[in-house]
């Protein structure tokens, strides 16, 4: 039977998408939808690598170029999402996979080839270990949900309930990109364009979702989770000050898992966080433990592994200033940066 890797052509997305649901280590990141959203948000080069045996799909390998002369050249599995990686029936398929992603890397010229694994890939990969991801199982009783929930965890909970915070679903996107821009500047991250989240919506529907937090008639807190399987992870999540004192992302969460219970979900998947940082506490807080992620590298031109994080010491000036920008021109500044942040 012969084995050949091909590029994802237009028509074939539901082929690759029902490969990707079907599969044990298929992840939303590795849906074919990405590659429009790279394209269409943020202007990428995607190659989406699919490899078949007499016309079937083996295994996929989503990728694309970020290209920029402030944060260097490269091509990820997969940019903007925390798994990627290859994803394949054997070990003939995988090998083939990787061998035309390295073989691509060289091709472009970029710095380093990255690929964001959940299992670590075997052979002569340098590899980074900065990330863990939070998972797990959840029930369909809230009481029992809650119940999971570490003690002085869970009162922060109660705290979110007493103060009369309010979750609803929503089914724009706007209200929690004003609340979401202003977080991440308070952080000292570059705001993502406006258009990434609507084109999120646009191309995923129901898979991706939003749900805020209303104080009163004020909104205080937002998150957009993806759906797949059995599975939601909340991704953009973020909150105005005054959630602190409110404990509103205690709620914002809590409100998430307890939907999520109920409509039949049984994995909350709680995202990557780096090691050594408040959201990694957080997350623990809550009682998941850590999953290191294995993202690994191939190098090109880079001389090492690449480390464009807020962890890295050059970029701690830049964040601290970043952080003091009035909000309207970080909104204004932020997007032309973010497409580079993949």
């Amino acid at each position: 039977m012969t084995l050949a890797v091909e590029s994802l052509q237009a028509g074939d997305e539901e082929r690759w998408d029902r490969y990707v649901l079907a599969h044990p280590q298929g992840t939303f990141f590795h849906r074919a939808g990405w590659k429009s959203v790279l394209e269409e948000a943020f202007g990428h080069a995607t190659h989406f690598l699919q490899a078949r045996r007499d016309g079937e799909i083996v295994g996929v390998l989503p990728l694309a170029q970020v290209k920029s002369l402030l944060f260097g050249n490269s091509l990820s599995s997969t940019p903007f999402c925390v798994y990627g990686g290859v994803v394949a029936d054997d070990a003939e398929a995988e090998t083939a996979l990787l061998d035309a992603a390295r073989s691509l890397a060289e091709r472009l010229g970029v710095d380093a080839l990255e690929l964001r694994n959940r299992r670590a890939l075997e052979g002569e990969w340098l590899a980074k270990e900065l990330y863990a991801t939070f998972r797990k199982p959840i029930s369909a009783d809230p009481e029992e949900n809650l119940k999971a929930i570490p003690r002085k965890q869970r009162a922060m909970v109660r705290k979110g309930i007493k103060a009369g915070l309010v979750s609803e679903e929503d089914d724009g996107w706007e209200r929690l990109y004003r609340v979401y821009s202003e977080s991440v500047r308070n952080l000292g991250t570059p705001v993502f364009p406006r258009r990434y989240f609507r084109i999120l919506r646009k191309v995923f529907g129901n898979q991706c979702r939003v749900l805020m937090v209303r104080h009163g008639d004020e909104d205080i807190a937002g998150v957009m989770s993806f759906y797949f399987r059995d599975e939601v992870l909340p991704y953009y999540g973020g909150s105005r000050p005054v959630a602190r004192r409110l404990k509103g992302n205690d709620f914002m969460y809590w409100e998430l898992m307890r939907r999520s219970g109920e409509e039949g979900i049984r994995l909350f998947d709680y995202g990557r966080s780096k090691r050594g940082t408040g959201a990694y506490s957080f997350k623990k807080n809550w009682g998941f433990e850590p999953e290191p992620l294995h993202y690994q590298y191939h190098l090109v031109k880079a001389k090492t592994v690449p480390e464009v994080n807020p962890m890295n010491p050059k970029y701690r000036l830049f964040i601290e200033g970043w952080k003091r920008l009035p909000l309207p021109v970080a909104n204004f500044l932020g997007p032309f940066l973010a497409r580079s942040l993949g």
